[in-house]
């Protein structure tokens, strides 16, 4: 939860070292490997008994954790009936217990503990079996009970691992695959949401969010970077939409992600970190933290520090398994969860690749659009097409219109059978490569007409009358003598300028294949 007073940040900031202790326990054999690589050297240069110069020192580096907060897919907030409804009016979704009038009392939504195992199980994580709340005390306006119930000491799900891929190398065509561990996944309320206003001195409160189920997912310092860490977020984003735990709509602040950034030397134990909260896009992200990784960089020639701190109380634990008496709509169980998961979006990619036969680029250029994938999947099993030409048509010709126009998916005006129709008329020999795309954009202004409809209304079949392409194809021979000398002089290039006179001639609807054919014979 961000900070909304200085004064009080400074104050929570005082026993920060006790907090990078607690938060930070690799740091200890971190050092140990250093000491212990240091003393190897030592007993080393005794033995040599020579003098070895100190190296240059190494460039500084940048550590990068993330604390990302998700808001939680349901109708109503963690511990309210409360409904859960982005831009309502102001303290309008408000219970008594949201408002923490006294003898108000949570209770616990059970669809944002199946969220969290959801996202726990996909993301690889070891359930707690048992996992506790804990009070975590601000004193915040847009906060009315003074502290917010969390997890820290014992979440739902702690140790598991975020795969994401990113393209590098200098042409960024290379596909580059990394993983960060999760910490934890714990559950916690937002608060309510601050406006100030300046002009007249004040602060108005809107309580619509407080209480609303977050998941705060922990993201231990592996990351160097911004564009690893926006990756990370990107690749965290679609696993939790696919999941249904999380819409993931940044804009909305209903993906929020606070990164902890510091520099060292490698091998040296890390540098004081400094905390950049509520971002809330990819971009902004990489931003943010690149720029504060050469502040760093820039400080440390001169010094320079940040700190924090927070406090918990405990609660009611919750229990993952079936205990006597309790009825099953109470319980959460795990191997329910984990049937019903569905396929994350680093399989997915891996399966388009593996059963299509296609580029990894291309892979996520499917699975990063919405729909896009089964979009791509229906044409395939409805077309003769292969997918390597069906993923042009969907990537290309499709996506283009769709960005142009600023329609999803979901909009598009041609279907996915519309469009394995058009290909199958392409495969049959019926119309030609030119046509096809001619016809797809009558498709996209008349969405009420089949591909059949159009090609018979404007004549747009394959000309199959042999004689009237030799026809055609000898007026271009005989119009053209210094392009025909020219090819019977070697430059067979040449030869589709003459290809491209015969198809304007018969409006692209000609074979290409036996127009090459019979120019090939008339200018050799």
């Amino acid at each position: 939860m961000a900070a909304s007073s200085a004064g009080i940040g400074t104050l929570l900031c005082k026993n920060i070292n006790k907090q990078i202790e607690i938060f930070y326990p690799t740091n200890r054999r971190y050092t140990w490997c250093v000491i212990r690589r240091i003393c190897t050297s030592i007993s080393r240069f005794r033995c040599q008994g020579q003098i070895k110069r100190k190296s240059a020192p190494k460039e500084l580096v940048g550590v990068v954790g993330l604390e990302v907060h998700a808001q939680i897919q349901s109708i109503t907030k963690l511990f309210s009936g409360s409904q859960v409804r982005f831009q309502a009016p102001p303290n309008s979704l408000v219970s008594f217990f949201d408002a923490s009038l006294p003898g108000t009392l949570p209770v616990l939504n059970r669809r944002c503990v199946e969220a969290a195992v959801m996202t726990g199980l996909a993301l690889d994580c070891v359930i707690n079996r048992k996992s506790l709340f804990d009070r975590k005390h601000y004193f915040y306006a847009d906060l009315p009970a003074g502290y917010q119930i969390t997890q820290q000491r014992r979440p739902i799900a702690v140790d598991g691992t975020l795969t994401y891929s990113h393209l590098g190398g200098t042409r960024r065509n290379t596909l580059i695959t990394k993983s960060v561990r999760i910490k934890q996944i714990q559950l916690e309320q937002d608060s309510g949401k601050s406006l100030h206003d300046d002009r007249r001195g004040q602060t108005l409160i809107d309580l619509n969010r407080a209480g609303v189920g977050l998941m705060e997912l922990v993201m231990e310092p592996d990351m160097s970077c911004g564009e690893e860490a926006a990756a990370a977020v990107r690749e965290l984003q679609l696993i939790l939409q696919a999941l249904g735990t999380c819409q993931g709509h940044m804009d909305e602040g209903q993906l929020r992600v606070d990164a902890n950034v510091s520099v060292h030397r490698p091998g040296d134990p890390w540098g004081v970190r400094t905390e950049v909260k509520n971002i809330n896009s990819g971009r902004n992200l990489a931003r943010a933290i690149d720029y504060e990784i050469q502040r760093q960089v820039g400080v440390l020639k001169n010094g320079g520090t940040v700190q924090n701190e927070t406090r918990s109380f405990d609660l009611l634990s919750l229990s993952y398994t079936s205990p006597p008496c309790v009825h099953p709509s109470q319980v959460v169980v795990l191997e329910e969860v984990r049937a019903g998961l569905p396929e994350l979006p680093r399989a997915r990619r891996t399966r388009l690749v593996e059963s299509y036969d296609i580029l990894p680029e291309h892979s996520f250029t499917l699975v990063n659009e919405d729909g896009l994938t089964d979009y791509f999947e229906a044409v395939v099993k409805e077309t003769k097409a292969g997918p390597r030409k069906v993923i042009g048509w969907v990537n290309q010709v499709l996506l283009g219109l769709l960005h142009h126009h600023s329609l999803s998916v979901s909009q598009s005006p041609v279907t996915p059978q519309m469009l394995a129709q058009l290909l199958n008329l392409q495969e049959n020999g019926q119309i030609s490569s030119s046509v096809a795309k001619q016809v797809f954009q009558e498709l996209w202004r008349a969405p009420g007409k089949t591909a059949q409809q159009i090609i018979q209304e404007q004549d747009l079949g394959i000309v199959s009358n042999t004689t009237e392409i030799h026809r055609i194809c000898q007026k271009v021979v005989d119009s053209h003598p210094d392009q025909v000398q020219a090819i019977r002089g070697g430059n067979k290039k040449v030869l589709n300028k003459l290809m491209g006179l015969v198809q304007k001639e018969t409006k692209g609807r000609a074979d290409p294949v036996l127009v090459r054919s019979i120019l090939e014979e008339k200018t050799s």
